[in-house]
C-alpha cells in the first residue's frame, strides 16, 4: 500500500511551456537589453540578473553612476553577486581582491601588490527608470541607444515583472499582430493610423482604436508605439474622451534559451479641465491620476498578461501561414532578422539555434 502511494498522484495536464518541451527556439537578439528597474539598484548593494544564459553582477557608485560586469572574479572565480560595495569598489567574497569602477584590481586581502587582470565590464546604461546591459551576437560595441522618452505627471512611474517561458521578439511582434486585438484582448476595432515606419534599429506604428467598458460605452482610443530592437516598446495611449495620457514601457529581456522575462511601467497624467481656473484645474488633474493610477496601472498590467499564457507556450513558426486581418507581420520579420547572426538570418529561423553559445566577450563604458 505505502508503494503505490508513491505513484499516480500527481498527473502532468494541460500544455507544457516552450522552454520544457523544447520546441525550436530563436536565438538571442542582439542589443540592449532591461535587467533592472533603476530603484532596484541601491548605492552600497549588489544585484545579480540572468541575461542570455549568463548572470550579469549590477551595482551603484556612490556618485550613482552604474557598473555591470561579468559574474566571477579573476582571481579564483567567486561568484562577484556574493561580493560587496566598499566605497565606490566590487570587494570578492573570497579573497577580498577589490575592483575599482574602471574595472581593474586596486588591492587584495593581503596587502599584496594586486594583479592586473581586470574585471570583465559590460555596457550598461539607464534610460526611463530602468537599468539596460548591452549584448551583441559577434561582441561589437554599442552602436545605438535607447532614448529618453518623455517623462508624464507628477507621480513616479509603477512596474512590475514577471518571467515565463518565450522569446522577446515575440513581444514586440505583437505590436503589429492587429488580428489579436480583437480576438484575445477584446478590442472592437484597432486600424493602423499610416503604414508602420522602420529605421535602422527602431520602429512606428499609430492605431486608431475603439473600446468599450461598463457604463461609459464605447470610445475611441489613439495609441503610437515606438520599439526599440526587440527589447523595448513604448507606448502612448491617449484617450481623448476621458482626458487621459498613459506612457506604458513593456521590455522583455532574453534569459535563456526560450525564457524571458518581462518587465513593464506606467505613468498617467489627466488633462486639466479648460474650463476651471488654472490652480484648480491642476489640483483636479493631480487628484484624478493619484485615485487612478493603480486601477490603471493594473489594468494595462492586466492587458498585457493576457498574452502570457501564449508566449509561455508557443512555438515561433516560420514561415507563418499569415491570413488577411494579421496585420503586418512579414515586414516587420524581415525587419528583425538585423538583430541577429547573419547566418541564422540567412538559413532562416525554422532551423534556429536552441542551445546556444555563451555571448561573445565584451568590453565596455558605462552609463
Amino acid at each position: 500500500m505505502k508503494l503505490t502511494r508513491r505513484y499516480g498522484r500527481t498527473i502532468s495536464e494541460g500544455p507544457t511551456p516552450a522552454d520544457v518541451a523544447g520546441v525550436p527556439g530563436l536565438p538571442y537578439p542582439s542589443g540592449w537589453s532591461a535587467l533592472a528597474f533603476s530603484d532596484e539598484v541601491r548605492r552600497g548593494s549588489v544585484l545579480t540578473r540572468p541575461l542570455m544564459g549568463e548572470d550579469v553582477v549590477l551595482y551603484r557608485l556612490r556618485t550613482g553612476g552604474l557598473r555591470a560586469v561579468r559574474p566571477y572574479c579573476p582571481h579564483l572565480g567567486a561568484h562577484l553577486g556574493l561580493a560587496k560595495v566598499d566605497g565606490d569598489d566590487l570587494v570578492c567574497p573570497f579573497h577580498l581582491f577589490a575592483f575599482g569602477p574602471d574595472g581593474s584590481c586596486v588591492r587584495t586581502g593581503y596587502d599584496t601588490p594586486p594583479p592586473k587582470t581586470p574585471l570583465a565590464l559590460l555596457p550598461v546604461r539607464e534610460a526611463n527608470g530602468a537599468v539596460f546591459v548591452w549584448r551583441h551576437h559577434d561582441g561589437r560595441e554599442p552602436d545605438w541607444e535607447i532614448p529618453d522618452w518623455h517623462a508624464v505627471g507628477h507621480r513616479p512611474a509603477r512596474h512590475a515583472a514577471w518571467e515565463m517561458a518565450g522569446h522577446a521578439q515575440e513581444v514586440i511582434e505583437n505590436s503589429v499582430d492587429m488580428g489579436h486585438f480583437a480576438t484575445l484582448h477584446g478590442w472592437l476595432e484597432a486600424t493602423l493610423g499610416a503604414p508602420v515606419s522602420y529605421g535602422e534599429t527602431a520602429f512606428h506604428v499609430s492605431m486608431r482604436v475603439r473600446e468599450s467598458a461598463p457604463v461609459f460605452g464605447e470610445f475611441a482610443v489613439e495609441v503610437e508605439v515606438d520599439g526599440y530592437g526587440l527589447s523595448c516598446l513604448h507606448a502612448d495611449i491617449r484617450v481623448p474622451r476621458f482626458g487621459l495620457l498613459m506612457c506604458t514601457a513593456v521590455m522583455p529581456t532574453a534569459i535563456a534559451p526560450n525564457r524571458m522575462q518581462l518587465r513593464q511601467s506606467n505613468r498617467i497624467v489627466f488633462a486639466e479641465p479648460s474650463r476651471l481656473p488654472r490652480p484648480l484645474a491642476r489640483a483636479v488633474s493631480r487628484t484624478a491620476a493619484r485615485l487612478l493610477e493603480r486601477p490603471l496601472f493594473w489594468s494595462s498590467c492586466a492587458f498585457t498578461a493576457a498574452d502570457f499564457p501564449i508566449w509561455n507556450h508557443k512555438r515561433y513558426e516560420q514561415p507563418p501561414r499569415l491570413a488577411h486581418g494579421d496585420g503586418p507581420i512579414g515586414p516587420f520579420r524581415r525587419w528583425a532578422r538585423r538583430f541577429y547572426p547573419s547566418d541564422v538570418a540567412d538559413r532562416g529561423f525554422s532551423r534556429a539555434v536552441l542551445r546556444q553559445p555563451p555571448p561573445a566577450p565584451l568590453s565596455g563604458t558605462t552609463g
